[in-house]
């Protein structure tokens, strides 16, 4: 893969739920450890499938367990720059599907 193809992942021309390409990562970064790896709001709400406002709200209940984004710099003004861990966001999606699968047994 050309650095060219590995600029971005994602792509303003299709819908966010289609947005990230989880193999164009690991094809980008074969060697990055997958729990250091920062995915910004927009590649979050692909993933999820929620919008900005519902994360935001998900990440002021306590009980929600949903990952806490990780500032990428010094700022704590409102619209700070933060990223949150792509292995965590996905063990996330992963305990809401097991939740819905034990409800359902």
């Amino acid at each position: 893969m050309t650095h060219q193809t590995c600029k971005s992942v994602t792509s303003s021309k299709i819908p966010l739920s289609v947005a990230v390409d989880l193999n164009a990562i690991r094809t980008c970064h074969p060697a990055a450890d997958p729990t250091a790896i920062l995915i910004r709001m927009p590649e979050v709400m692909s993933i999820v499938g929620l919008a900005r406002p519902t994360i935001y709200k998900l990440l002021q209940q306590a009980d929600s367990g949903f990952p806490h984004p990780v500032k990428l710099s010094g700022s704590n003004a409102r619209g700070a720059p933060v990223a949150w861990v792509l292995s965590e966001v996905l063990a996330w999606t992963r305990a809401r599907i097991a939740a819905r699968d034990e409800a359902a047994a």
